[in-house]
């Protein structure tokens, strides 16, 4: 391919029980997966060629597996990393992650020079703090300096969310943003003409982060708090008019009773972070807890839909 050719290696070491839940979210990053499971190294051992098995292989922890990844700094593998984090946090797996083939001094910033303007709808162009950009007519700049948290616009899940996001925000929305990472999709909806955005994240990192953008695009009516879901979510009078969740899909499945609770009457909600084979399962218990799908969208495997609360 094209580019740069260096690569980075995230690597995922987890339960061997969980090597196939693990290498499932890897595959969303990319197909060409490396795995080192010795759980099932006895029935070699036992067999004619145990005789030439290395004997690091043979001592090995047949309890614990790993699944890499090899990602193109092009492709910006520091938000490769926030989304496998984010992604075995919402399963519940317990795993740790790694990366190597960039210097850790370099780790935040190896993958900038390859980070360019990105149009996500018919509006909406995000473009990285550093880069100068001049606006045609009728676009809308969302400056981003993602640091460590997911979302610059480069995932697909990120540009769905974005491009629903301009036909369902209008002037003077209330908006919530579940699961903000950089908060692009709040900026987003105040720089389309939200009156208010609240946006939340369990990552405080990532609240760092979505707040320090804010102040970048000058949207002061962007507020970022740390919350489980919508655990610390303020109630707002009338409820939020937009709420937007681009997560995973068995999070998006635990928030979805009670997020109706939260929202304006005929309000929309904006689901993302979700694969396409699982869009089914989704859509099914959000009908179940009274919602109607209104638009839908794929790119690459991926799903997004945009909901009426009945």
């Amino acid at each position: 391919m094209a580019g740069s050719g260096k690569w980075v290696q995230l690597k995922v070491t987890c339960s061997s029980k969980d090597t196939d839940a693990v290498s499932a979210v890897m595959s969303m990053v990319d197909n060409g997966l490396m795995i080192e499971d010795y759980s099932d190294v006895e029935t070699i051992i036992n067999g004619v060629y145990g005789e030439l098995i290395d004997e690091s292989i043979m001592n090995a922890d047949r309890s614990v597996a790993s699944v890499s990844v090899f990602v193109p700094l092009e492709k910006s593998p520091a938000e490769s990393e926030a989304f496998i984090k984010r992604q075995l946090d919402g399963s519940g797996i317990k795993y740790k992650i790694e990366h190597t083939g960039v210097s850790e001094e370099d780790w935040a910033d190896s993958w900038k020079q390859y980070y360019k303007p990105i149009k996500t709808g018919k509006k909406l162009v995000i473009v990285p703090l550093w880069e100068h950009y001049e606006p045609e007519e009728g676009e809308t700049v969302v400056l981003m300096d993602p640091g460590m948290a997911f979302g610059t616009g480069t995932h697909e899940t990120t540009r769905l969310c974005a491009s629903l996001l301009e036909s369902y925000v209008s002037p003077g929305s209330r908006v919530l943003d579940v699961g903000c990472g950089s908060g692009i999709l709040a900026i987003a909806a105040s720089k389309l003409g939200a009156g208010s955005c609240f946006a939340c994240d369990i990552d405080p990192v990532a609240v760092k982060v979505a707040r320090e953008n804010a102040d970048i695009n000058s949207t002061p009516n962007v507020r970022c708090e740390v919350s489980d879901l919508l655990r610390h979510v303020p109630r707002t009078d009338g409820g939020y008019d937009v709420v937007v969740a681009n997560i995973v899909a068995d999070i998006i499945i635990r928030m979805s009773p009670d997020v109706g609770g939260y929202m304006a009457e005929n309000g929309a909600l904006i689901v993302s972070g979700i694969i396409d084979t699982r869009a089914k399962e989704v859509t099914d218990v959000l009908r179940s807890d009274g919602f109607v799908i209104e638009s839908e969208k794929y790119e690459n495997g991926w799903y997004a839909a945009a909901l009426r609360k009945k």
